[in-house]
Order: structure tokens, then C-alpha cells, then sequence
């Protein structure tokens, strides 16, 4: 990576249009976990629904208007991953192991961001996705080439420290380190939906972590799944209605920290 190329995301990452842009990502990011947490919150007491990003996108777009909407949240959400593509560009050039861990980081963030843009525009279009069944599918695909259990279940063990990290970060508090916020009642009440949230949504990143082992283990793709399979899973253990209860007020608490952090993250 030369210096022209780092120097030309450096400047693109103090955009002002891609700040707002960014900002207003954090913004449709809290928007669909809000509403995902309350799927699963009216699942947990026998509701239906989809618990997931795609149930979220296709729920605004039964709303007046919402087709409109999908289309402004995937331009924010690719907002926000081109903020990230270049940030994690824009690192001094250098072999320290911690400085490629940043850049790796910037940049699958920005790979979870842009796939949610390509969701909502999806289903902007009039699809109708499934995650359950695209990961599904995608199981299978990987399952059937040379060492495709391997692969899947190293997919999911990447997965499952994504959700490690997720619920150390919320334990820590370390996610203050991403925004500015002013000290007093609010810097408490933030702080707490934080870490309330990145736990829960490390919950559930590990369970959909056990799953995709699970299925590479036994070489089943049909024992995969996305999010929503992730939380009906977790209805099946000890205590599961309450468990899945939590989650959901968890990831709800994380969508509501994510209004904040577009608002206070630093950028």
C-alpha cells in the first residue's frame, strides 16, 4: 500500500460528506437493531417474526413510503462502510502486528456495512431474502468443495471471536474509546446501554458461531443459519423465553447507543 493511495483515504476519511454519511450509518445501524431487538422480544413471548437485519429491512418497507426509506438507509449504511474502507487504509504504513490488526478490523467492519447496504437496496428492489436460507445455502456450497467442513467451521470460529470480542469490549467499556461523549448523567446512561448492548450482540454473534461449527462438524448445512436462527436456538435451552427476552432488550439498547454514537463517534 503506497503513500498516494494512503493519502488520498486519509482525505477522503475527513470528507465532510462522508462523516455525515458515516454518522447517519451508526444512525440506520441503530435503527435495524432496535427493531430486531423487538422482534425478538415479541418472540420470546410466543410472537412471530424475523429477528434479523433482513426481517428488519423488509418490515420498513410494508411502512408508507418505506421502499424510500430502504433506499436512504443503504446510501448511509455504504456511507459508513467507505468511512471504514478508509480509515483502515489510511493507517501509518508499518508491519506493527497491532496496526494490521486495526486495518483488518476497519475493513471487516466495512465489509459487514456495505453487505447491509446491498440487503436494504435488495430489498428496496422488491426481494424478499432469507437469511436463514442464504446461509444455508452458502454451507452448502462451502461444504461440497476440498476441505469445505474446515473452511466453514474456521468462518464460524472467526465468527465466534467477533461475539468474544463484541461482549469483552461491552464488559471493559473499551467501545468509549470510539466516542466523545460529554460527562455527567448522559456519559452513564450511554455507557450503560453500551455495554448492555455489545454483550447481547456478542450472545448472539456466538451462538450463530456455534452453529456454523456445528454444521461444519457434522457436514450439514441445514444446521446453519443466520441471526434469527441464532436466537430461536437460544429459546431452546434452560430459561430460553427469558434468555431471548434479554437479548432482545440488549440489542435494543445497543440500537439506541448506536443514535448516540452517531452523534458523538469520533471520526
Amino acid at each position: 500500500m503506497n503513500d498516494t493511495t494512503r493519502e488520498v483515504a486519509r482525505e477522503a476519511r475527513s470528507s465532510t460528506v462522508l462523516r455525515l454519511l458515516a454518522r447517519g450509518g451508526y444512525a440506520a445501524n441503530g435503527l435495524v437493531h432496535v427493531m430486531i431487538g423487538v422482534v425478538a422480544f415479541v418472540i420470546a413471548f410466543g410472537g412471530r417474526g424475523k429477528s434479523d437485519q433482513t426481517g428488519a429491512f423488509t418490515t420498513i418497507a410494508t411502512a408508507p413510503l418505506g421502499f424510500a426509506a430502504l433506499w436512504v438507509i443503504a446510501a448511509l449504511l455504504a456511507g459508513l462502510g467507505l468511512w471504514h474502507v478508509a480509515a483502515g487504509t489510511a493507517v501509518l504504513r508499518s508491519s506493527d502486528a497491532k496496526k494490521w490488526g486495526v486495518r483488518l478490523s476497519e475493513w471487516g467492519q466495512a465489509a459487514v456495512f456495505l453487505a447491509l447496504a446491498v440487503i436494504a437496496a435488495t430489498v428496496a428492489l422488491g426481494s424478499r431474502p432469507d437469511a436463514n436460507e442464504t446461509v444455508q445455502q452458502a454451507s452448502r456450497g462451502v461444504l461440497t468443495v476440498p476441505g469445505g467442513p474446515w473452511l466453514l467451521g474456521l468462518v464460524g470460529i472467526g465468527i465466534g471471536i467477533g461475539g468474544i470480542a463484541f461482549i469483552v469490549m461491552g464488559v471493559r467499556r473499551s467501545y468509549r474509546n470510539k466516542v466523545t461523549i460529554p460527562r455527567g448523567a448522559l456519559e452513564v446512561f450511554v455507557t450503560a446501554l453500551g455495554s448492555v448492548g455489545f454483550v447481547a450482540k456478542g450472545i448472539a454473534l456466538s451462538v450463530l458461531a456455534v452453529l456454523l461449527v456445528i454444521a461444519a462438524v457434522r457436514v450439514d448445512p441445514d444446521t446453519a443459519g443466520g441471526l434469527d436462527s441464532a436466537i430461536r436456538a437460544l429459546l431452546e435451552v434452560t430459561g430460553g423465553p427469558a434468555i431471548v427476552a434479554a437479548v432482545g432488550a440488549g440489542f435494543v439498547a445497543y440500537g439506541i447507543f448506536c443514535f448516540f454514537r452517531a452523534r458523538y463517534a469520533r471520526l
